[in-house]
């Protein structure tokens, strides 16, 4: 008699580093088929940068389900740990006639830096859009010295804040989250910037998101996130509006699905998220794909993180004496290092996917 050999319980890890350490080694217990995609720069820490894809399930495979980490890079850390559970716990038991992809870190540099934008000070969930007419968001323009001011001293922050937060109760709540956090693309060095044009994960998706897919024609996408909504919470967010079919199959797959296009959602609706791209890449397949965002802090606490984040990369030092406590600060915004969040995290995912993979089985 063989007895299995316990699977670690997975962790938070602490660097970027150790979550690829982890995730290969989950990986190899699985016996999982591994690509690395090296980033052409380096990490924080001089290390290497990767998009790694870890696969199971037959080449010929009809359905296809892709879980994704790190799209937005901090956010990787919680996306790696539910990941790897899913290699230890779960991959052993896929239905044999689906192939499961895990897209590890799609933004490794953000990762790596504990930031939620890449290489480029660029949100990558605002970089789909049409590049011969970006979108406008002029109200952005008119608050992103507030959001990003020269200075990040005390005094600074608290005027700022209060400035803003005058401005949001002029507006409304919910129109002031879609000024802020709709997407901008003409303050390259502002929060939720768009960027100028496809960057380096925005090319690699539009090229191996169809080599994953293969001859499958459904396929099933869970894009991880954290950072809206209340700690522990995870929200089911649809890029498409409630008459959709994609927003259809979505409800059946898992029973409750939020159009963030209908206004259903924690999250404003987006320009240039890369859910809403996938149609162009992979024409003749049916898909069925949300984001799956778990909560973490309030909304005010996380868009404090990212404005010092962005403070620190436009007009301080990354490297300098106050870069510690920003991305402490940061990581504390999309990451809860209480055990209890993550195996909160770790039930709800463990729902969604076996129902992801259940309604492809089915056909």
């Amino acid at each position: 008699m063989t007895t299995r050999t316990a699977s670690p319980t997975p962790q938070l890890a602490a660097t970027y580093g150790e979550a690829r350490s982890e995730i290969l080694a989950a990986g190899a217990r699985a016996g999982v088929d591994v690509t690395a995609f090296p980033h052409p720069s380096p990490g924080r820490l001089g290390e290497e940068l990767a998009i790694d894809v870890l696969t199971a399930g037959p080449d010929e495979a009809d359905s296809v389900l892709v879980i994704v980490s790190g799209t937005h890079g901090v956010e990787g850390y919680a996306g790696s740990a539910l990941q790897q559970w899913w290699l230890d716990e779960q991959s052993r038991t896929r239905p044999d006639d689906v192939r499961v992809a895990l897209v590890h870190a799609l933004n490794p540099v953000g990762f790596s830096w504990v930031r939620r934008v890449n290489e480029d000070n660029v949100d990558l969930n605002r970089n789909f859009v049409d590049w011969t007419s970006p979108p406008r968001n002029d109200g952005y323009g008119e608050i992103a010295d507030l959001l990003v001011p020269l200075e990040w001293d005390e005094a600074t922050q608290e005027a700022t804040t209060t400035a803003l937060l005058e401005e949001a109760d002029r507006v409304g709540f919910g129109r002031f989250q879609e000024i802020v956090s709709s997407g901008q693309y003409a303050h390259p060095s502002g929060i939720f910037h768009g960027g100028s044009g496809p960057v380096w994960s925005h090319r690699w998706l539009a090229r191996h998101l169809p080599e994953i897919v293969g001859s499958a024609r459904r396929l099933g996408i869970i894009d991880l996130h954290t950072g809206l909504g209340p700690s522990g919470h995870g929200e089911l967010i649809s890029h498409e509006a409630s008459d959709d079919p994609g927003y259809a199959r979505g409800t059946d797959w898992w029973g409750k699905v939020r159009s963030m296009r209908d206004g259903e959602s924690v999250s404003a609706s987006l320009e240039g998220d890369w859910l809403a791209a996938i149609e162009q890449w992979v024409p003749d397949v049916e898909i069925t794909a949300a984001a799956l965002e778990f909560g973490t802090v309030d909304t005010i606490t996380v868009l404090q993180s990212l404005r010092a984040d962005a403070w620190l990369h436009a007009h301080g030092d990354p490297n300098g004496p106050q870069a510690e406590a920003i991305r402490s600060q940061v990581r504390a915004a999309f990451v809860d290092d209480d055990p209890a969040w993550l195996a909160t995290l770790i039930e709800r995912f463990d729902g969604i996917t076996s129902a992801a993979l259940a309604a492809l089985t089915a056909g």
